[in-house]
């Protein structure tokens, strides 16, 4: 058997500032510290956290006055800030650093007097926080065609969602485009999505089974999978080795195996450990791009950093 290990995969830059957020406000000031949503979108990143102290809440009417919460890095609209300050709370904002700029795109092109559309999974957390920016209307590839009722000459800004499949955006943005004339365009899918899905492209080619290792939960953990099988490749979304069926390994030769961005690299070690210890295989990576981004903490937490 020969297995190929994407890369890129696993955690993201946004995904490693968020996490730490909630680990120096932990180190900092103590437990607890509450969470609104799930920092990021894997359980064993967030029972780790809540280890340590952390505790998840969905709404911040939950959280007691007075205490320090941070908010997921999928983005929060301006009424749960809002709340926060009605009840007295320390924010700090885990928002993706990408994420705040579809915000202020959405607030910006609505002060130029643009339409908005985004493009986007209805349900999705990040999605309600960009839509809580401005009015806008949602279009969902999962769903049937979009029904924009508007003028063909009424002037459009099309934003996405950070972690969509690469090409179903692509075709929702050509048939938005088609219904008028003057639509500007801002495709954010992130980079992380985008290097991620290119991986799985490069080694689809090569393998019988795809594993992706990742939360149910996990946006663009689900669009790997669906990159996989739309190359016509078996593909599975598994948040561990004991997610993992024998049956589904049976007569493969090849295996891929990748990460989500939210996805932490000790569960793919696992993944690598029960392949070494029941088939033996050969290893192989296929690297789609090196990464080295890194994002900044906000001056408050860096200053927290610096006394420790």
């Amino acid at each position: 058997m020969k297995v190929y290990l994407g890369v890129p995969r696993g955690f993201c830059a946004g995904v490693v500032r968020a996490i730490d957020l909630v680990e120096l406000a932990l180190e900092k000031y103590g437990a607890p510290i509450y969470v609104k949503h799930q920092i990021v979108h894997n359980p064993h990143v967030v029972a780790d956290l809540e280890d340590k102290g952390a505790i998840t809440v969905e709404d911040v009417d939950e959280i007691p006055r007075g205490s320090r919460v941070v908010f997921s890095a999928h983005g929060s609209p301006p009424s749960d800030f809002q709340k926060a300050k009605k009840r007295n709370l320390e924010v700090v904002d885990a928002t993706c650093p990408l994420v705040i700029k579809v915000h202020n795109e959405a607030k910006k092109y609505s002060r130029e007097g643009r339409k908005l559309v985004l493009v986007g999974h209805r349900g999705h957390q990040e999605v309600k926080g960009t839509m809580g920016q401005s009015d806008m209307e949602l279009v969902d590839d999962r769903e049937s065609g979009p029904s924009l009722g508007w003028d063909k000459d009424t002037p459009v800004a099309i934003l996405t969602q950070t972690t969509l499949s690469v090409d179903d955006t692509q075709r929702s943005i050509d048939t938005i485009k088609d219904s008028f004339n003057d639509v500007l365009v801002r495709n954010d899918l992130c980079y992380a999505t985008t290097n991620r899905q290119n991986a799985v492209k490069a080694i689809s080619d090569h393998v019988d089974l795809f594993l992706v290792i990742g939360a149910s939960n996990s946006s663009n953990c689900n669009r790997l999978r669906d990159v996989a099988e739309s190359r016509g490749v078996n593909a599975y979304l598994i948040n561990g080795v004991e997610e993992l069926n024998f049956d589904w390994l049976r007569d493969v030769e090849n295996v891929g195996i990748t990460s989500g961005a939210s996805t932490p690299e000790k569960l793919v070690d696992e993944v690598v450990l029960f392949f070494e210890e029941n088939y033996g295989p050969k290893f192989r990576s296929l690297k789609a791009v090196e990464e080295d981004i890194e994002f900044s903490l906000p001056p408050e937490i860096v200053e927290i950093k610096k006394n420790m």
